[in-house]
């Protein structure tokens, strides 16, 4: 079975959609993030395409709770609306499929690593300077 990208492209805009909605309430956004968190841990090795997941949700958190704002609201929309895909339950392939249910997951979240790469090393670089200030304070 062949993911279309342009299809993709189209799902992952629809989400990200959904997350500007959610944005401004902390407790939503909370309950994706734990969402994924377990859905995650149903996934028996996440590789190398999602090894920046961890960096993507702490860029959310910091987003929401005002740490980090040198970012739009549009690239944690559609961060947030990668993840809002992977929890939910109307995949474009079911995640009942063995192997092939996960696909359609890591090719949307995959696509919102690459889309918003740059934003992630900005906010990697910018989290360790600020470890770097508080380990010299």
């Amino acid at each position: 079975m062949d993911i279309n990208m342009d299809q993709a492209k189209s799902v992952l805009e629809n989400a990200a959609k959904q997350a500007e909605g959610i944005l401004n309430d902390p407790s939503l956004v909370d309950n994706i993030l734990m969402q994924l968190e377990e859905k995650l841990k149903q996934v028996p090795a996440i590789g190398e395409t999602l090894s920046d997941l961890p960096l993507m949700i702490a860029m959310i958190k910091g987003y929401i709770t005002k740490q980090y704002d040198q970012v739009s609201p549009k690239v944690i929309a559609l961060m947030l609306g990668s993840f809002i895909y992977l929890v939910k339950k109307d995949d474009l392939l079911h995640d009942n499929i063995p192997v092939l249910g996960i696909a359609d997951d890591i090719v949307i979240v995959g696509l919102a690593l690459k889309l918003c790469n740059k934003e992630l090393t900005d906010f990697s670089e910018w989290r360790k300077a600020q470890n770097g200030s508080t380990a010299n304070a």
